[in-house]
Order: structure tokens, then C-alpha cells, then sequence
């Protein structure tokens, strides 16, 4: 059984170790695909025709491959179901928007000042998807 509002097991033992494990494996994973999508992007837009370094370019893939298995398990042990939360659903959608500015954003396509603007609308959807991780609240004030 699980507390709904802090959504941590009630039981003490290998489950709730293993949610705290999974947790900070997300939250972590998280930080530094936000980290390496605002160093990606800065290189990118500061310059017309700037190439990133072969990990720069590898590193952020594998990253986002762990963000998303850790969030794939801890909806599963915390049994959420996307469909019926909210918040979870919430973020699912912006995170569709997030990729979908993103990739706008650091493809040489489009002009420098249309990929500026995707950079920073993409920033700001990523902190609006903190925020709703963080409070558990689709409403964002």
C-alpha cells in the first residue's frame, strides 16, 4: 500500500529502499539531461554551423534512456497510473513538448532566431515539468 500524497511505500523494507533507489536514479538522470540540453543548446545557438564534441552528442541519449526507464519504474512501483493522475499525465504531455521544441531548437533547420526561440520555450516547459514533479499539482502557482 502506498501513501498517496508523498507516494512512498508504507512498508519498510526492500520495496521502499528499492522506490528511494529508483527515485534518486530519476532525479539525478533528470538534472543532468537539463544540464547537457542548456550546455548543447548554448553551443549551438551561439554560433551559426557550431558541431558538438561526438559525447556531447552520444552522452545526452543514454542519459535520457535512464531518465525514462526510472520513470517507467517508479510509476510502476508507486502503482500510477497515467491515465488517472493528473499530474502524471501532465507531465507526459509537456514532456512530448519539451522533445518536440528541443529537437527544434539544436537542428541547424531552421534559422538562429527561430531555434533561440524553441531554446527558450523548451526551458520553460522543462521548468514548468520540475515544478509539477515537485509539487504533484498541475496547477504551476
Amino acid at each position: 500500500m502506498y501513501h498517496c500524497r508523498l507516494l512512498i511505500p508504507r512498508t519498510r523494507g526492500p520495496s521502499m529502499l528499492s522506490y528511494f533507489a529508483v527515485k534518486h536514479i530519476h532525479m539525478g538522470a533528470a538534472v543532468l539531461s537539463i544540464v547537457l540540453f542548456l550546455l548543447r543548446g548554448t553551443l549551438l545557438l551561439r554560433h551559426e554551423g557550431a558541431v558538438l564534441p561526438r559525447w556531447l552528442r552520444i552522452l545526452p541519449h543514454l542519459n535520457d534512456t535512464v531518465l525514462l526507464v526510472a520513470a517507467i519504474t517508479l510509476l510502476v512501483l508507486a502503482g500510477l497510473n497515467p491515465l488517472v493522475t493528473p499530474w502524471v499525465a501532465a507531465k507526459i504531455v509537456l514532456l512530448l513538448a519539451y522533445i518536440l521544441l528541443g529537437t527544434l531548437a539544436l537542428k541547424p533547420r531552421l534559422s538562429l532566431a527561430r531555434r533561440r526561440q524553441a531554446f527558450l520555450a523548451a526551458v520553460a516547459v522543462v521548468l514548468l515539468i520540475v515544478r509539477i514533479a515537485a509539487t504533484h499539482s498541475v496547477w504551476p502557482f
